[in-house]
């Protein structure tokens, strides 16, 4: 596990078990085929992505997989290493899965509770590029990116994560993110999200004060 700090708030980076990766790729794919299954768990009506699908993980999937296990192990130590406090509470409001294909994008938004997350289970072979030539320049597409702030001297306010698969991000649910559409291929790139709660008196940084 790392922490990274590149502006206000802290950021985790982990990596997702195999194992877990292997049976939430297996949980999707088995999904896809399942018409009527598809329809209960479609989650696009309550999501801010312009993509093919995404889908609301079932509870006792998440739990019998170790998904939720993790995401508990991840946000214990997430916190206890941004405030050397540790939390008695983890509780999942819904974790989901968004497949995302070429042109498509997830415009910046938020999440709801207090802590959220999204990492990678599956890359297409490349992202594309530029349709001019910008030279060294690095093309966006396809990456992360967490916001907050606005650009100002020793201050990016946009930290880019260039996409590794079963690389995981744990940030606050305030932070705001985007990814952006790529080109270049009919792969899929697909990706695993979750909102959660923490105790209160952690995540309520007013509470004590005067």
């Amino acid at each position: 596990m790392k922490i990274y700090k590149p502006f206000g708030p802290q950021i985790l980076e982990t990596k997702i078990p195999e194992k877990i990766i292997n049976g939430i790729n297996k949980y999707i794919d088995h999904l896809i085929l399942d018409e009527e299954k598809k329809k209960k768990q479609n989650y696009g009506k309550n999501l801010a992505g312009d993509v093919t699908q995404e889908f609301k993980l079932e509870p006792q999937f998440a739990k019998e997989v170790g998904w939720i296990d993790f995401l508990g192990e991840c946000s214990y130590n997430y916190i206890l290493n941004s405030t050397n406090k540790k939390i008695t509470k983890f509780n999942l409001i819904s974790s989901w899965v968004v497949r995302q294909f070429q042109n498509e994008f997830n415009p910046a938004h938020w999440h709801g509770g207090h802590i959220s997350g999204a990492g990678f289970l599956k890359l297409p072979s490349t992202f594309g590029n530029f349709v001019q030539d910008k030279g060294d320049k690095k093309f966006s597409g396809g990456t992360l990116n967490l916001i907050h702030g606005s650009r100002q001297f020793l201050s990016h306010s946009m930290f880019q994560i260039n996409p590794k698969l079963g690389y995981f991000y744990v940030f606050p649910n305030y932070l705001m993110h985007t990814v952006y559409p790529f080109r270049g291929t009919n792969e899929e790139r697909r990706s695993i999200s979750f909102n959660a709660l923490i105790d209160e008196n952690i995540y309520n940084v007013y509470s004590d004060s005067i």
